[in-house]
């Protein structure tokens, strides 16, 4: 059977199941739920794996809305995954539509399934379920657990705005709390007392603010702070600051967050308080692999969908990211609302429950399929892809 047949017997598959996949997407729109939280469709997405036929294995990083579903019909031949996201928002629920990324690659992997039994080719498909991207980082932790071990590539979606495109750079983060330490006074009867900790927060920001102009064009600083004090005649003894700072070069990350720790310390320095920082990594900058996206936008583009012909960097932050740093990746946004309604609204809420967000669940499912096929069908096209990746981590 050739390549062309096989891609025929993945959409026929995936048509199949759309009614199963198109409900499954509005019951999870339907029942947000926040990281690490997502039992429901957690569930649902592994029962509906589980009656395709894969060999689903929950909480494989130790998250228990973790899965693994897997399925082969000959052993050798590679291993690519499928990423599922189903995490919510807090307060405006489904505003990034991964109902659709969890749903889109569950019938991605079923279009491969298959496929693979009706060719016999070798090879094994997964459908990985990854908690909390939206804060949490579920793949960082299925990177640290192995899960990516064994695994020759990986495919995702992701629904968008305006025109459908392959994800090239993301940012990577840093983040940092601040707790400043002074000390309380009664703020018109003796203010000489006191030492101000929101005068150092106040200090910080705008330390931070004229730092912007000596920084690269790629980095984006922001923060909040979630501590001001108590009362309004009380000299603060205790603020908060949570930071965060994102860059596509972790050197460049790396740099800035010194100076950034520098401007919290000219806060402290100024005011006499005590400061104490807390820091950690966030997500890695994800790095495209132009073979893997070439595969991915050929097959959108075969199955009618207008993509835009180059690779485009943006200024958000995904646990992808890791991932491809491990395995060669690629992740396809897909347009489901018109040029302009943003990332994370109710308007985006919405459009994720809309007909246009059905059609790009089966279109993503198919191309995710598709692509995958084109790399078990060639190996020639893996080993590409996995030069580019090498190099590209060297570098």
């Amino acid at each position: 059977m050739d390549l062309g047949e096989l891609k025929k017997s993945a959409s026929s598959a995936i048509d199949g199941v759309r009614e199963e996949l198109v409900r499954l997407a509005k019951d999870i729109h339907e029942n947000p739920e926040l990281a690490f939280e997502e039992y429901k469709a957690s569930n649902w997405l592994c029962s509906f794996l589980e009656k395709e036929g894969f060999l689903v294995k929950r909480k494989v990083a130790g998250m228990d809305t973790d899965f693994l579903a897997s399925f082969s019909v000959k052993e050798g031949g590679p291993t690519i995954a499928v990423l599922a996201e189903y995490d919510a928002l807090p307060g405006v629920g489904h505003a990034c539509g991964h109902n659709i990324i969890g749903t889109s690659a569950a019938g991605a992997g079923v279009g491969v399934k298959k496929a693979l039994e009706m060719s016999g080719i070798p090879g094994r498909v997964l459908v990985l379920g990854t908690p909390a991207e939206e804060g949490g980082g579920g793949k960082v932790l299925m990177v640290k657990a192995g899960i990516f071990k064994d695994v020759d590539a990986a495919l995702m979606m992701h629904p968008t705005s305006g025109t459908s495109r392959i994800g090239g750079r993301s940012l990577a983060t840093h983040s940092f709390q601040f707790d400043y330490y002074g000390k309380a006074a009664h703020a018109a009867g003796s203010p000489t007392e006191g030492i101000n900790a929101l005068d150092a927060v106040n200090i910080f920001f705008h330390a931070v603010a004229c730092l912007r102009q000596h920084v690269p064009e790629d980095v984006r600083m922001h923060g909040m702070v979630t501590k001001g004090g108590d009362a309004v005649n009380i000299i603060p003894d205790h603020t908060q600051v949570r930071y965060l700072v994102r860059s596509y070069s972790q050197k460049t990350l790396k740099k800035v967050c010194e100076r950034v720790k520098d401007c919290a310390r000219a806060g402290a320095l100024a005011t006499g308080c005590k400061l104490e920082i807390q820091e950690a990594d966030g997500y890695k900058a994800r790095v495209p692999n132009k073979v893997l996206s070439d595969l991915f936008r050929a097959n959108l583009a075969m199955l009618g969908e207008e993509v835009m012909g180059d690779i485009v960097d943006g200024k958000g932050s995904t646990d992808f990211g890791d991932v491809s740093r491990e395995v060669p990746a690629c992740n396809a946004y897909i347009k489901i609302a018109p040029e302009g309604v943003a990332g994370h609204s109710v308007e985006f809420r919405e459009a994720s429950i809309s007909e246009r967000a059905e059609e790009a669940l089966i279109l993503s499912a198919k191309a995710m399929a598709f692509t995958a096929l084109d790399l078990m069908a060639d190996s020639s096209l893996l080993l590409k892809a996995k030069e580019e990746f090498l190099k590209a981590r060297q570098d």
